[in-house]
Formats: structure tokens, sequence, C-alpha cells
């Protein structure tokens, strides 16, 4: 199977860029000359314009507060904008540019960033935001591409370690006991487990155990994307880690305990700790109001502290006959006051430092998913890498019974072609 997909990422990627297409051009009515992503010219600037904001919504609370935003921003600015919720982004933003009338202002995840700006759908803005040095530097390198700073991110979030207090009381286990390091992680989830529920659980897939090859010094790329690495001794040391607790029948999949996803798993009851993003506390808050949980942050493993981060960004149509309210309206969506409240909506994390201190004064037990910002490694950004990524998933359901050196290695060969 993973050797098939060195020749389907190729094609998919090909077919991704056809489908996507390049500037369409209808923004120069505005401009003599077509704004494209790597120019310094002039913003087009056609007020009248109505605003296509396009987005993808984690749920109803995501949906309305964006779109109360954008709403105020459109009665101080007087420039018209619509909210669209869309039911599938990816394909959405795809056809958009396709048929040449793509939204102005859309959610852009940071996988998708390398075939969008190399075929010129996309403004690079992102120098010439007022805000630019308030944002998290990581953050920042997700959404850089070719030298470039493309798009503000939106928000962020990280994984963190998430426990059950009641559990772990019940376990004889006090704040002292929790786990820094993976000898300690196997030590608690052990003492957790019961006929009841298992002590650990988290999603069969790469956005949850790639936190253990951070923990490593292991990545899939190096930190320029220049070389694959997923073959390296850290990610086989990582997923042994991990194989292990599997093996020991103390920690288990979400999938493995009949839950959709970790969250569900540790809301249920069917894990005292869980591997997770904060998005969980919406979840927890909505879903499951009577458990009490902790978060800590991830034990080290051998190369020190990890996680993961994910962010998508504010993109900005590269044929948007309104750039410059488009810019505007980007400008006020990532301002300090608008992320909380967007925080306090929906449970991201602001993407901006000045934000920091009263995000966390607002989410005291939340911390130390913030606090994983100054270590998180980011998910590959190389375009045609989320299909390295879907088969590296799929290979890990097994990983029980698996060699954690042979999934690595058909990773590796899958990556290669991705560099060439």
């Amino acid at each position: 199977m993973s050797r098939t997909l060195v020749g389907a990422v190729a094609v998919s990627a090909a077919l991704s860029l056809a489908a996507c297409g390049g500037g369409s051009g209808f923004a120069d009515e505005e401009s003599s000359e077509s704004p494209s992503s790597g120019s310094e010219t002039a913003l087009t600037d056609d007020a009248s314009q109505t605003l296509d904001v396009l987005i993808g919504s984690s749920g109803d609370a995501e949906t309305q507060a964006v779109t109360d935003a954008v709403a105020a921003w459109s009665q101080e600015s007087g420039v018209t904008a619509t909210v669209t919720a869309a039911s599938d982004l990816a394909q959405q933003l795809s056809q958009g540019f396709a048929g040449g009338d793509p939204a102005d202002v859309f959610y852009l995840q940071s996988d998708y960033l390398a075939g969008y700006a190399s075929n010129g759908s996309l403004l690079a803005y992102g120098d010439q935001l007022s805000n630019k040095d308030d944002f998290y530097p990581t953050l920042v390198g997700n959404f850089t591409y070719d030298g470039q700073f493309y798009c503000a991110p939106k928000d962020f979030s990280t994984l963190a370690l998430v426990i059950n207090a009641d559990m772990w009381k019940e376990a004889g286990l006090t704040d002292a006991d929790y786990p820094t390091t993976w000898d300690d992680l196997e030590g608690v989830a052990a003492k957790l487990t019961t006929a009841d529920h298992v002590g650990l659980t988290f999603s069969s897939e790469y956005a949850r155990i790639g936190a253990f090859m951070a923990q490593a010094g292991g990545s899939l790329l190096n930190s320029d994307q220049t070389e694959a690495t997923a073959d390296s001794e850290a990610n086989i040391e990582a997923l042994d880690e991990v194989k292990t607790l599997l093996s020991s029948g103390d920690a288990a999949f979400a999938s493995d305990l009949g839950a959709g996803w970790g969250g569900e798993a540790f809301g249920k009851g069917m894990a005292a700790m869980a591997i997770e993003g904060n998005w969980l506390a919406g979840s927890m808050s909505a879903d499951y109001p009577d458990v009490d949980y902790t978060v800590v942050e991830l034990p080290s493993g051998p190369a020190g502290k990890g996680t993961l981060q994910f962010t998508n960004c504010w993109g900005i149509a590269a044929d948007s006959p309104a750039q410059a309210q488009a810019m505007d309206l980007v400008e006020y969506l990532t301002s300090t006051d608008r992320q909380l409240a967007f925080s306090q909506a929906f449970g991201v994390m602001p993407s901006i430092r000045s934000a920091a201190g009263q995000w966390s004064a607002d989410n005291p037990t939340l911390t130390a998913f913030l606090a994983g910002a100054d270590y998180a490694q980011s998910v590959p950004t190389l375009q045609g890498a989320s299909d390295v990524i879907s088969d590296f998933n799929a290979q890990l359901e097994s990983l029980k019974s698996s060699d954690p050196a042979t999934i690595l290695s058909s990773v590796q060969a899958n990556l290669e072609p991705l560099l060439k």
C-alpha cells in the first residue's frame, strides 16, 4: 500500500494544483497590475465590493462568533461582508479558485499553503500587517512559503495530558505524581488502569502520536522541510514507546475503546488520561460537564519536552478586488479583543503573544496548552505531505502488532519524492 502511494501523491499534487487554478484575473478592473503573491504592488481597493468570508467551522458557536465579529467590522467600516460556513472547506476553496470566483477571505490550513501559494492563488500580505510582530514565530513559520509570510495565523492549539481528577485520586495519586517522563507516564497509566477503564488513550494518528516523536527529538521533516527524517532512530524510539504502552494494556487507541476520538473516550470514562488538544475544553463543558479534570504538560521524552501545534490562517485571494478591505478585516479579527472573544466562544488559543496574559488569567486550568507554544513542533506543510500522513495514519492503526521501523521506512519512502 505504501509503495503505491509514492506515485499517487505525485498525481494527487498535480490534480490539486490543476483544480485550484491560477489567478483568474477578475480583479484587474481595479488595478492595471495584477497583485501576484510575491509582488509589492498596491492592494486592490474597492470598498463597494461585498467581501465573501469562507470558514471551516467546528460548530454553531464558532460560526456565530465569527459572523458576529465580521458584522461588527462591517458596521464600523461600512463595507458589506458575508460569512459562509463551508460543509467541505477544502473542496469549496478549490472549486472557488477553479471557477475564478474564490472567497475574498478564508480559513486556510497550513498543509494547503504551498499548493495555493505556488500557483499564485494567494496574496502574500503577512509582512504588511500592523501586528505582524505580535504573532508567535512558530506560527508565522507555518504560513511562510518561499521566504514570504503569506497570511495571519487566526489562532492555534497544542496537545497536553488531560487527567480525570477523581480517577487520579482513587488510584492514590497526588499532584506530585503528574508524569514528567515517559517512565512516569507508564507508571501512572498502570496504576490508573482498572477493569472499567484504561489508564491512557489517544487517537491512532500522527496528530497525536507525533508528540512522542517530538519528545524523542524526531520529526517527519527537518526544520526547513528540505529533508525527510521519518525513519530516524528518534522516531523509531518514539513509536517503540507508544507500542510498549499499547502492548501493556494500560493504554489504548480511542477507536479500540469504541470512541470516535480521545475526548469522547475520556469524557465517557473509558480512560483516566487522554492526549488531546485544547479544543477538548469545549466538548467537556458541553457534553461531559460533570467530569472533573486537570490538564498538565505532556511528559518529556529522551530529547526533552515536545508537543504538536495546529493552526489555520486567514487567507486572502490574490484575485480579490478588495484586498485592502480584506486585510483590514483580518487585522480586526486577529486583534487582542477579538481573539480573546473567539477563545471564550469556541476554545482556541490566541495566535498573538500580547493576548497570552489575559488568556491565562481567563483560563487558569488550561495554561499547560499555552506553555506548549514555546516548544511545539508544527506538522509538515510541504505540498503533498497530507497524503503521506493519511497513509501513515492507516499504518499506525496496527502499530501494536507492527514493526515501527518498517512503518517509518514506508513513510520515508513516500516523503522523499515530494522533495525532488
